[in-house]
Parts: structure tokens; C-alpha cells; sequence
């Protein structure tokens, strides 16, 4: 999707995300169109081998702020078109916060673990109400480390907040609610609608530390004088709830209603896709968030991905991808993890990376680790299926792998359905279209409908789908033989 031009009247919404590296700004309009983006930089967070990850969270405000105003300054109208605004976040990021809204310390990463204790704690004080909402409370949820931040700042501690309320308050000039899908990782359950009290009241944290919750799209505040002064944003404009950057990137694809999906191929392989039911995984492979409409979110991360090509100097890829492509199906078989362990769409402890044979060229290594990745987002679909959840139409596509056209073919024929690859799945996107469902359109879907473009369809490679179904085989099997996939 390319930035174009509009008439100097057309209403325009605004995508916020706050990333670990950065925040990112659009501004588009009701035809999806980008007309204007700014981006600005955050320090890294600060991270050490006990597990802790840090940022400071007074970043986030003038990092924003600076998007913001760069990107209404280059709206037609300098921002007055702007009608709504949504902010979204890393998952599980949280700040505690006084009396005024200012942090008492440094914001507490998504990936920081040093509540894992407190977190199994939770786990087993809250068995029923995880096994019935088919989620685990892991090492880095954001409920421990909610707990972690009474028991440190005590008295002086007014509300832990995520991300996006933090911003929201500034934007508003008063207290807002979040949304059910950054709430997930701090204790809220989305099926019940209402955070895990029988848990907060087994660690002795008291839910009015916690902000009140609502829907992703549901308008929480407007732009108060101090937040458009700073901005650039319309006193009035409407500021609604977001989602976590998974989510939203998923919205930005298009993929929002029963029976879609999205495959991103990034550092790792990520799957999520909408069910009209809640499906728990036994196995905990994949779990679920709730979507804006009451529908369901299910989804997982692979450990396995794109980072089997990071020994791969990126000048040389389109060279290899050439070759890949030239030479056909690989001559062996490989499963490219190269990491310790996997998460999705199995979990074992002990799963390694392998390979069944041996490559005969460069070409034919590169090929068989392609192959491999679209070998995992199959399994990973099948789980799925075997789980009761619908895939229906062309799996949409993200990431950096869907920019190669010779890996997006070899999954599409892997998996025997066309992929279609979007051009803008991005965060800040899917922000936009939560800030237009209810403002510029009626809701998501119709947001989704027409704001995202459809993008380029890529058909599975006929000739190729026998030689890659016994490839596939093979490496199920292997997995099997190693006893590393759930029985069901």
C-alpha cells in the first residue's frame, strides 16, 4: 500500500505503536490509505542474565508525542481531520505508577521474568479458571510481576498500567481503562469478563490497583487541550482502545473474521486467525485472546523460523532464492530450529533441530531450510484443525519471509491452499483500523473491509505437491519417532 493523496475533507484515523525499539505513527484514511507516518526512537531496555528487562517508561510520552506531531503536520489539514485514535503495545508491558500517573520506576518488559515465582503461585491458584479458559500463567506474565510491584513500592503504588493506558492518560488528561488483549498477561479473563479476583486475593493485591477493562475499539476519553497542544491531534478527538502488537498486526492483514488466518514469517514463526468459539489446547501449544466482536483469537509462536537463515548474508538472498527456486523440491529433509526446545505448534523441552539426509549444494540447503519452516506452519494449521477451529480461504501472510516469492509458493504448495501476502501488516496499522471500526465504519470487519487491501495471491506449484507431500510426511514422522508430537 503506497501513501496517496486525499481531498483536504476526508476524516482520517491514527495507529499508534509502541514497540521495544520505537513508536510508530500512521495516519490513514477511510480507504486505507497511508497520508502521512513518522517514527521515533526508544533506549533499548535494560536486560541481564537474572532475567529482569527494563525500560524507562517517561520514554514513551515524548517519543509519541514527537510522531504524533511530525505526522498531523503532514496531514492536509495539519491534523484537524483526525477522528480517532488507537494505541497498541508490546504484550505484557507494564509500568507502576503514583498518585499523578507518573512512574514510581522503570516500565517491566513483556520478557522480564523476575516474578516467575509469583507466577506459579498464580498458576495454582487460579488452576480452574486457566484450564476452563485454556491459558497458563508462564515465567513472564504480567500478573506476577503486577504483585512484585506492591510488595516493592508498597503504599506509594496508585495503578499498575500497561502501555496504552499510560499514553491514553496523557493523550486525555485523566485515568482510561484497557483493553481485554493487553489485560490478558496481567489476569484478566476475557471468556468470564473479569479480572482473576480468587488469584489477586490469594496474593493479597487488591484489583483497584488494576484499571478497569473493556473492549479493543470502545472509545475510552477524548483529546483533552494539554494532550492536542503537545500533539497536534484535535481537542475532542476520540481515543479508543487498541489491541497488543500480535493482534494488531493479525487486524492489519485483514484476517478478522470465523475461519482466517495469518502466518508470520519473521525471527520465528507466529500463527493466528479468528474462531467463533473458545477452543482450549490441552497441550498448551496455543492459546487464545478475545476479539473485538466476542469472537476468538487463537494462535501460537513456533521457536522455529526465519532465524534458520540469520548465518545467510542478506545481500545473498535473492541469489539463493533463485537457485532455490530453479532446483525444485530439496533433496532431504530438515526441520530448522536452532534454538533449544519448541513452543509451537508442539511443545517439547527436548526438540532439536534435524535433518533426514544431507544437502548436495547451497541451493539445496537453502531450499530444504524453506521447506522446513512451510513443513511447521502446516503441522501447525493441522493442530488447529484438529482442535475444532475452521481455516478457511488463503492463509493471509506477514513477515519478512512473505517478502521471498519463492518461500510464499513453496507454502502455499505445502500446504495445498493459495497465500496471499499483504502489503501493509504492520502494528500501527491495525491500530488504524480499531480506531476506525465505529468512527469511520460500523465495526472491524467492515473497517477491515475496506481499508486493507487484498494483496498479491500466490497458487501452490502443482508440479511440486508430490514431492513435497512425501517430504512432509517424512519429517512428521521423524517428530513422531522422536516423541516430541502430542498423541491427539
Amino acid at each position: 500500500m503506497s501513501s496517496s493523496p486525499a481531498s483536504p475533507a476526508s476524516p482520517v484515523v491514527i495507529g499508534i505503536d509502541v514497540a521495544t525499539a520505537s513508536v510508530r505513527v500512521l495516519g490513514v484514511d477511510g480507504q486505507g490509505r497511508v497520508l502521512a507516518g513518522a517514527r521515533a526512537d526508544l533506549p533499548p531496555p535494560a536486560r541481564t542474565g537474572a532475567g529482569t528487562s527494563e525500560q524507562d517508561a517517561r520514554s514513551w510520552w515524548p517519543a509519541v508525542r514527537s510522531a504524533l506531531r511530525r505526522t498531523t503536520g503532514a496531514l492536509p489539514r495539519r491534523g484537524r481531520e483526525v477522528i480517532a485514535a488507537a494505541v497498541s503495545a508490546t504484550s505484557g508491558t507494564i509500568v507502576p505508577t503514583g498518585t499523578r500517573g507518573e512512574p514510581l520506576g522503570p516500565a517491566l518488559m513483556y520478557d522480564d521474568r523476575r516474578a516467575a515465582g509469583i507466577n506459579a503461585q498464580a498458576q495454582r491458584a487460579g488452576s480452574a479458571r486457566w484450564e476452563a479458559l485454556g491459558l497458563s500463567v508462564g515465567p513472564t506474565a504480567a500478573l506476577g510481576r503486577a504483585v512484585w510491584c506492591l510488595r516493592t513500592y508498597g503504599s506509594s503504588l496508585r495503578q499498575v498500567l500497561h502501555t496504552p493506558e499510560f499514553i491514553g492518560r496523557e493523550l486525555t488528561g485523566h485515568p482510561v481503562a484497557t483493553d481485554w488483549s493487553h489485560a490478558l498477561k496481567s489476569g484478566y479473563d476475557a471468556r468470564a469478563q473479569q479480572w482473576a479476583h480468587e488469584v489477586f486475593d490469594a496474593l493479597g493485591f487488591p484489583l483497584g490497583l488494576l484499571p478497569p477493562v473493556g473492549a479493543p475499539g470502545t472509545e475510552v476519553g477524548v483529546v483533552g487541550p494539554e494532550g492536542a497542544a503537545a500533539t497536534g491531534l484535535p481537542e475532542g478527538c476520540s481515543v479508543r482502545l487498541g489491541m497488543t502488537d500480535g493482534c494488531a498486526g493479525q487486524i492489519a492483514t485483514g484476517a478478522v473474521e470465523p475461519g482466517r488466518f495469518v502466518g508470520v514469517v519473521g525471527t520465528t514463526y507466529v500463527l493466528k486467525g479468528v474462531s467463533e468459539h473458545l477452543v482450549r489446547d490441552a497441550a498448551g501449544a496455543f492459546y487464545s485472546h478475545r476479539h473485538p466482536d466476542g469472537w476468538w483469537l487463537p494462535g501460537g509462536a513456533s521457536n522455529t523460523g526465519g532465524e534458520c537463515l540469520a548465518g545467510v548474508a542478506p545481500a545473498r538472498l535473492p541469489e539463493l532464492d533463485a537457485a532455490a527456486a530453479a532446483r525444485g523440491p530439496a533433496s532431504y529433509v530438515r526441520y530448522p530450529l536452532c534454538r533449544d526446545g519448541e513452543r509451537f505448534p508442539f511443545v517439547s523441552g527436548a526438540a532439536r533441530g534435524f535433518a533426514l539426509g544431507g544437502p548436495r549444494d547451497e541451493a539445496d540447503a537453502h531450499r530444504a531450510a524453506l521447506e522446513g519452516v512451510a513443513f511447521l506452519e502446516r503441522l501447525a494449521l493441522e493442530r488447529v484443525q484438529r482442535a475444532g477451529i475452521p481455516v478457511l480461504g488463503p492463509l493471509h501472510a506477514a513477515g519478512g519471509g512473505s517478502r521471498s516469492a519463492v518461500w510464499t509458493a513453496i507454502r502455499a504448495t505445502v500446504l495445498d491452499r493459495p497465500v496471499r501476502v499483504v502489503d501493509r501488516a504492520e502494528t500501527a496499522f491495525g491500530a488504524a483500523l480499531l480506531a476506525a471500526a465505529g468512527t469511520l465504519h460500523e465495526d472491524l470487519a467492515a473497517s477491515a473491509a475496506a481499508m486493507v487491501r487484498s494483496g498479491a495471491l500466490t497458487e501452490p506449484v502443482r508440479a511440486e505437491r508430490p514431492a513435497l507431500e512425501e517430504a512432509y510426511g517424512r519429517f512428521v514422522a521423524a517428530l513422531s519417532e522422536r516423541g516430541w508430537l502430542p498423541d491427539d
